[in-house]
């Protein structure tokens, strides 16, 4: 088969190492008992085209592949036959991946930044607020750098197949550090805008709908730090099981993700009617009160995000090609997270933009807004 021949001279590679000119038997024994199966119910015969393009024989290899190979051979199988049918080349969307990490990293910490100067210059107590949301940056710093040095340099926005074996160990390893990372940010953004309401809304009955609301995020967010940290036995499975060499249990990582999700949507739906609900009772007049409801309303973009984010778990879910196909969920939560800082800190910015113009305006003459 002329297959058989484009594998003997085509370079091939073990889990995505350096190219070298290598003859048929690299490919697994597995992997060349499927390929004779599949080629033997396929009509293309000799035409090396149709053996690269046929659905029916890619299909059937690629089940028989599953059903009769190790992981490790199923990548080693799949590599192969990708570098001997002359497959586009390997497809890599990490760059992209580091420049939405690092940008969103830069403008949260950015956001942060200008907060704290505001309140130093304008002399201003630092509350339970602005330290949550300092926690919240400062456990985010590490998911940045890991997307930029680590996740992405191990794997993200690449096929799986192409990597090698420990590049797929790492990427799993420190997938499961920036979920447990994920998970604590979620609270802590939450807990800090929770704070910044119970400074701004006086009423005895919303203080107590407060005090609720942050009982129940710190609950959410305890558990599923804990959930996330033990979700295997022993923890490392976590990052091991890829191989199917390993033994260990993990609990449903999907159901994990999804529910927590699912309960951080419907919070942030909650925290949003929350401060829109008492605009009514503040004294204001109606455009200053348009203007506090429109920066409320940006929280609006952390529950949107969410939503895509959680689409994204879905497509993922069951997924045999993790360091592509986890792509939109990293992208996602990077965005989430960095968004929901820098919406805690609007109203601080919103300070800083209100003095700049007074003091615009009295240096021109005109005297305060």
């Amino acid at each position: 088969m002329r297959l058989y021949s484009v594998l003997a001279l085509q370079t091939a590679a073990v889990a995505g190492q350096t190219m070298a000119p290598a003859p048929l038997p690299l490919m697994p024994e597995c992997g060349i008992k499927c390929l004779q199966y599949a080629s033997s119910l396929s009509p293309c015969g000799a035409d090396q085209t149709c053996q690269c393009t046929d659905p029916t024989l890619t299909q059937t290899m690629a089940g028989c592949v599953m059903a009769g190979c190790s992981i490790k051979e199923a990548l080693l199988t799949r590599n192969i036959t990708a570098v001997a049918c002359a497959e586009p080349p390997v497809r890599d969307k990490s760059p992209g991946y580091v420049a939405v990490s690092n940008s969103f990293g830069i403008l949260s910490s950015l956001f942060v930044t200008q907060r704290f100067a505001y309140k130093a210059w304008a002399k201003l107590r630092l509350g339970t607020d602005d330290w949550l949301t300092m926690a919240a940056m400062v456990s985010c710093v590490p998911s940045i750098v890991f997307n930029a040095h680590v996740v992405a340099a191990n794997g993200m926005g690449r096929d799986t197949w192409t990597l090698s074996y420990e590049n797929i160990t790492v990427f799993c390893r420190y997938f499961y550090i920036m979920e447990v990372i994920y998970f604590a940010d979620v609270a802590l953004v939450k807990l800090a805008l929770l704070y910044f309401y119970l400074g701004i809304f006086p009423s005895a009955g919303v203080r107590w709908l407060l005090l609720g609301t942050i009982l129940l995020v710190a609950v959410f967010g305890v558990v599923f730090v804990a959930v996330a940290v033990f979700q295997c036995a022993p923890v490392d499975y976590y990052w091991w099981k890829w191989d199917g060499e390993h033994q260990g249990r993990c609990m449903d990582i999907n159901a994990i993700a999804w529910s927590n999700a699912a309960i951080s949507i419907v919070v942030d739906v909650w925290m949003l009617g929350i401060p829109m609900w008492q605009l009514k009772s503040l004294r204001l007049d109606w455009s200053k009160k348009l203007g506090v409801g429109i920066m409320f309303s940006v929280g609006t973009f952390v529950t949107i995000v969410s939503v895509l984010r959680l689409r994204a778990l879905n497509f993922s879910a069951h997924t045999a090609n993790p360091t592509w196909d986890f792509f939109d969920v990293g992208i996602w939560s990077t965005v989430e997270i960095n968004v929901g800082i820098i919406c805690v800190c609007m109203p601080s910015l919103r300070l800083l933009l209100l003095v700049l113009a007074d003091m615009k305006s009295v240096k021109s003459g005109r005297g305060p807004l």
